[in-house]
């Protein structure tokens, strides 16, 4: 009755499922490893004043800390409650009524749902049959007048590292805003030397989006950051973000965490050890993993012919109460979104998929059986 016309026509985004603490959780890619001590240390220390005063609006001790971290100075910084506050606020910031958003496809949901709160057309470029990005994107998203894209990099959910040669081709031919979400970076190899933080001082239209998230182990903190040139984050700063929009436990403990690399790297490092071993169990199973360098593997039942559909598969896990993610999405149907997570977890589920995909190899791991049944009997859905 009240609600704005517009908004009854969009559909929600709908976050991955919540389970109890006793589920093995594999379904919306949070990190398997406690975060840092030092974090524990501070959350314990906090005092009550902390909590009687405001904030410090500009978050300016956490920004010291992730300029340091990056190499970049603090005014090319912003602290912003969870990475998709800073989503808003470069749609805010940067996309006048009526213009258009560019997007890839298949992505991040959530993209599309903000575009069409600000009533913002999306151009969406689907990926190619490899989960590439097609040579046309910049100019399809030029075409429709976009004046702020999204990627994800790596990318999600099929965990895809579009090289940082990939991402400046498209910053130096886009015309609008580059928004690149880097919500997984923490966990791409080291080795192949994936650095784009040097992109901002050389493409003034580029906005790196990081969080606490995922590889520090704060999913629970809503907190993430921007990094750009000045000319993008000053706006925000000043203009289009709340006054106090990071509140001061999130400042305090986000800045003890990110000045604890040795312990986040230690994590990333066993998740990707993890997704290695994983992606191998997976493929003994005859699924299909595409290569990933998130903490996460795109899984495709494509091979079963529909013997063992991908809702199905995902919902007899939830029968032994294990989460992974399934998308009712074009190109994502036959397929599933597995976090990495603990080798005990890990094990677990290659466990119950053996069962579920007839393909038995004795008891159920952690801990305790698991109350899975095969493709072959009766299931509803």
């Amino acid at each position: 009755m009240y609600e704005r016309m517009h908004i009854c026509q969009i559909e929600g985004y709908v976050p991955g499922l919540q389970p109890d603490s006793g589920a093995i959780k594999l379904n919306t890619n949070e990190n398997p490893f406690p975060p840092s001590p030092r974090v524990m240390a501070h959350l314990s220390n906090i005092l009550p004043l902390t909590l009687q005063r405001y904030p410090d609006p500009s978050a300016m001790a956490f920004r010291l800390v992730a300029a340091r971290a990056h190499g970049v100075a603090p005014d090319q910084v912003i602290a912003t409650n969870g990475g998709d506050e800073l989503l808003r606020l470069a749609l805010a910031t940067f996309v006048d009524p009526g213009r258009a958003v560019g997007i890839v496809s298949p992505g991040y949901g959530f993209y599309s749902l903000l575009a069409g709160l600000h009533r913002a057309p999306v151009c969406d470029v689907p990926l190619t049959e490899a989960w590439q990005l097609p040579e046309e994107t910049a100019s399809r998203w030029n075409a429709a007048g976009a004046q702020l894209a999204f990627l994800t990099n790596p990318h999600a959910p099929c965990g895809t590292l579009f090289p940082i040669a990939t991402i400046e081709r498209l910053a130096a031919s886009f015309k609008g805003v580059l928004v690149v979400d880097e919500a997984y970076v923490d966990f791409v190899d080291p080795a192949l030397g994936y650095d784009a933080t040097t992109l901002i001082s050389r493409h003034q239209n580029v906005l790196l989006l990081r969080t606490l998230s995922k590889g520090y182990s704060l999913a629970g903190l809503r907190l993430g950051y921007g990094l750009a040139d000045v000319r993008l984050i000053q706006p925000i700063l000043h203009k289009t973000k709340d006054t106090y929009n990071v509140d001061a436990i999130a400042q305090i403990l986000g800045a003890a965490g990110l000045d604890d690399r040795t312990h986040a790297s230690g994590t990333w490092e066993a998740v990707r050890k993890e997704r290695e071993t994983l992606s191998r169990n997976l493929q003994d199973l005859n699924l299909a993993v595409g290569p990933s360098q998130a903490n996460f593997v795109l899984v495709s039942l494509a091979s079963f012919d529909g013997s063992c559909s991908a809702r199905q598969v995902v919902t007899k896990l939830m029968e032994g109460n294990i989460y992974v993610r399934w998308f009712d999405t074009d190109r994502l149907r036959d397929k599933l979104r597995v976090t990495i997570g603990t080798p005990q977890e890990n094990a677990a589920l290659i466990s119950a998929l053996r069962t579920i995909l007839g393909r038995p190899d004795g008891k159920i791991g952690y801990g305790r059986a698991l109350n899975v049944h095969t493709c072959n009997s009766h299931l509803s859905v």
